[in-house]
């Protein structure tokens, strides 16, 4: 059974980042399709990933482990939505905390590619307990996502 969209989510609802990376769109949207590719660079800095399940396709699930640098396994489980390749994801989360992440692909130039990360949450309560750290680490994973492209590039 398909998890049910957010219609719309009011700006205090929301945590936005967004960024321009080297390398095209298709690249890009490889980086977060693939499981092979996306194990790598899920998660902020010193995190690591054991993925159980990547079902990448509306209805899919994706269940994975992330381990702490220093010590914590965090379990999750992500339900697929929508995905319009190579333009947008869309995915719910089933496990705490509880938002959708909606991941939309521009393209900048042939080699430049801008992400727009939106997590979408049902409160202003909700959101506001996230947005204190989610920013920061929103940027390590970009960071850890650039370090990918390039290495896929270069294969």
């Amino acid at each position: 059974m398909l998890a049910e969209p957010i219609p719309s989510s009011p700006d205090e609802c929301e945590i936005v980042c967004t960024r321009v990376f080297k390398g095209s769109k298709e690249l890009v949207f490889l980086a977060w399709a693939n499981p092979e590719h996306l194990q790598n660079w899920w998660g902020p800095a010193g995190f690591t990933n054991t993925f159980h399940e990547f079902d990448f396709r509306p209805g899919g699930m994706w269940r994975f482990t992330m381990h702490g640098p220093e010590k914590g396994n965090y379990q999750n489980e992500c339900e697929f939505i929508r995905i319009d390749a190579p333009s947008l994801i869309h995915w719910k989360r089933h496990s705490q905390p509880l938002f959708q992440v909606l991941v939309t692909f521009e393209e900048v130039t042939a080699n430049a590619t801008r992400v727009i990360f939106k997590m979408l949450f049902d409160t202003e309560k909700e959101c506001s307990k996230i947005k204190k750290f989610a920013v920061d680490k929103n940027e390590e994973n970009f960071d850890k996502l650039q370090v990918e492209l390039t290495r896929m590039a270069s294969i």
